[in-house]
């Protein structure tokens, strides 16, 4: 049973006891997960870490140890003179 009959059921049976239908599906989505966004921030708070910013800084660490290491991310540049274009080696 998809969430679909299982709402139509229940708005069966709410009708029948003279209760208000249960909300749609997928109505509250966006809500829960600004309640979980709030509860991670506030948990990072807590326990004494930036609440904001942390997912951008982990990919700034991240990018600079990868300069560090020797790899520097540019591209290369193949026979014709331009970036990014790969050709079979019988072309």
């Amino acid at each position: 049973m998809d969430a679909i009959q299982q709402h139509m059921i229940d708005s069966y049976r709410a009708a029948q006891r003279g209760e208000l239908p249960p909300p749609l599906p997928g109505r509250h989505d966006w809500g829960v997960v600004r309640e979980a966004r709030d509860r991670r921030r506030f948990d990072a708070v807590i326990a004494g870490r930036p609440a904001y910013g942390r997912r951008w800084a982990a990919l700034r660490s991240r990018l600079g140890r990868i300069g560090k290491s020797g790899k520097s991310g540019k591209m290369k540049i193949g026979k014709s003179g331009k970036p990014g274009k790969c050709r079979p080696s019988g072309a």
